[in-house]
C-alpha cells in the first residue's frame, strides 16, 4: 500500500484541507507533521462546515488513527479549545483516534508573547506572522531548551526546564522592555494542563511503525505552502519550519522510505497572505475578482489574502525542490466567466529573461511577470465530476499549467464539496 504526503505548492491556502479530507477517507492513519496553530484547513463535508487548526484532518472520520507529530509545535492550550469545538459539532475525539508524539514541544504563552512583541518592534520591517508564538516555539526547540509534551509528566523535569528556558526568555523581555515571566503561574498553567493532554502522549514514532508494516495506508498532512519553507521559501517572509515534503519523514519519525508518492496542491490562480515578495500580484479589477469569487480570507487570521495570476515559475520550482510526483488542481471555477486568462511563464530581471525565483531577497523584489495569454470560457467548471463536464478551453488551461511546471494533475477540484473531484491518478495506488 502506497503512503502518500499532501504538501501545498504556493503560500499555502490551496484547499489543502478538502484533499486531505477526501484521500483520508481511504487512509488508515493521518499526520500532521509541521506547523503549528497558525495553519488552518476548512473541510465541508455533507454541506457541514469543519475548521481545523492542529488537528489532522482525518480526525473527522470514524475509524481512523490521527496523529500529531514531533515536526508540530503544541500550544496544548489551543488544541483543547480545538477538541471541545469538533466535539461539539459530534466528532468524538479521544485517545483511541488521537496520538500526539511525545518528543513534540510546545506553545506556551511567553512563545505568543514574544512573537507579538517583536512583530510591534520591528515595525515596517515586520514579518507579517500570526502572532501565534510558532517561531519563538521553534527557535527554543533548536535552542535546546523546549518543554515538550513527555516532559508535563514529571514535575521535577518541568522545573529543570523551566530554569533554562526562563534564563533565556527574561533576559531577552528585559532587553525589549518587558516584564519577566510570572514562573510561579506558568508552573501552574503546564501542571493544570499536564492530565488532560498525556492521555493523548505516546511513541508515535513506534505506532507508526506497526501500522506500515501491517500494511496500512499513512496520509501525511503538511501545513502552509512550500513558498513559507524555511530554507526555500521567501525568506525571511516565510513561517519557521521547513514545509517540504521531506519534512513529512523527520517530523513523523518514519524515514524518508514511507513516502511513496508526494502529491502538491497547487491553486488555479495564485494567493500569498502577509508580506513579502508576490510576482504575479494584481492590484487590478480581475486581482479582486479574484479575491471576491474565491473567498480569499484566512481561515485562522481571517486576513485578506493578496491575489494574483497563476505563477508557473514558483510551481515549477517547488515542484523540484519538494519531490512532487503530481498536482492537485483546486479552485478552477474561480477561474468561470473570465474572457482571457494569464499565466506567469518567467522573469525578467534587469533586462534578462529568468526562469525560476532567486533567492537573494533585492533580486526577489525586483522581478517582474512575463505573462502568457489564454483564452477564458463563459461555461461554468464547478461541480464538474469527470473530464467531459468541462469546457475545452478549461482544459485547455490545465494542461497548459501542467506543460509549464512540468508536472502531471493528479487531482482536478472543481469545488470545495469533496466529491466534486475528478480523479486522473490514485496517490495511493501509484
Amino acid at each position: 500500500m502506497a503512503n502518500v504526503v499532501v504538501v501545498g505548492a504556493q503560500w499555502g491556502d490551496e484547499g489543502k484541507g478538502k484533499l486531505v479530507d477526501w484521500l483520508s477517507e481511504r487512509a488508515d492513519v493521518i499526520v500532521r507533521f509541521q506547523g503549528g496553530h497558525n495553519a488552518g484547513h476548512t473541510l465541508v463535508i455533507d454541506g457541514k462546515v469543519y475548521k481545523l487548526s492542529l488537528l489532522p484532518s482525518g480526525i473527522v472520520r470514524s475509524g481512523k488513527l490521527s496523529v500529531i507529530g514531533n515536526g508540530v509545535v503544541l500550544d496544548p492550550w489551543s488544541l483543547l479549545a480545538e477538541i471541545e469545538k469538533i466535539s461539539d459539532q459530534g466528532v468524538p475525539v479521544t485517545p483511541d483516534n488521537l496520538l500526539i508524539a511525545e518528543n513534540t514541544p510546545l506553545i506556551l504563552p511567553l512563545h505568543q508573547d514574544l512573537d507579538q512583541i517583536r512583530e510591534t518592534a520591528a515595525g515596517k520591517a515586520k514579518i507579517g506572522t500570526t502572532g501565534r508564538g510558532i517561531g519563538p516555539a521553534y527557535e527554543d526547540k533548536v535552542g535546546r531548551r523546549s518543554v515538550r509534551v513527555a516532559d508535563l509528566a514529571d514535575r521535577d523535569t518541568l522545573q529543570t526546564r523551566l530554569d533554562r528556558l526562563l534564563a533565556h526568555h527574561d533576559a531577552l523581555r528585559k532587553g525589549l522592555g518587558a516584564e519577566p515571566i510570572d514562573r510561579a503561574k506558568l508552573m501552574a498553567e503546564l501542571l493544570e494542563v499536564a492530565p488532560r493532554i498525556l492521555p493523548y502522549a505516546g511513541p508515535a514514532w513506534r505506532v507508526l511503525d506497526k501500522n506500515r508494516r501491517q500494511g496500512k495506508r499513512i496520509l501525511f498532512e503538511g501545513a502552509q505552502g512550500a513558498l513559507l519553507d524555511i530554507d526555500f521559501g521567501t525568506y525571511p517572509y516565510v513561517t519557521s519550519s521547513n514545509t517540504q515534503s521531506g519534512m513529512a519523514a523527520t517530523g513523523s519519525g518514519m524515514g524518508p522510505g514511507a513516502v511513496d508518492f508526494v502529491l502538491g496542491i497547487v491553486k488555479a490562480y495564485t494567493t500569498r497572505v502577509g508580506e513579502g515578495p508576490f510576482p504575479a500580484e494584481l492590484f487590478d479589477d480581475d486581482g479582486q475578482r479574484l479575491g471576491e469569487r474565491g473567498h480569499e480570507f484566512g481561515t485562522v487570521t481571517g486576513r485578506q489574502r493578496r491575489c494574483g495570476w497563476f505563477d508557473s515559475v514558483l510551481v515549477r520550482q517547488t515542484c523540484t525542490t519538494g519531490g512532487v510526483n503530481g498536482i492537485a488542481l483546486t479552485k478552477l471555477d474561480v477561474l468561470d466567466g473570465f474572457e482571457e486568462l494569464k499565466i506567469c511563464v518567467a522573469y525578467e530581471l534587469d533586462g534578462k529573461r529568468i526562469d525560476y525565483l532567486p533567492t537573494a531577497a533585492s533580486q526577489q523584489a525586483r522581478v517582474k511577470p512575463i505573462y502568457e495569454t489564454l483564452p477564458g470560457w463563459s461555461e461554468t467548471t464547478a461541480g464538474a465530476r469527470s473530464w467531459g463536464e468541462l469546457p475545452a478551453q478549461a482544459i485547455k488551461y490545465v494542461r497548459r499549467v501542467e506543460e509549464l511546471i512540468g508536472c502531471p494533475v493528479a487531482i482536478l477540484s472543481t469545488s470545495p464539496e469533496r466529491d466534486d473531484t475528478i480523479l486522473v491518478t490514485d496517490p495511493f495506488a501509484a
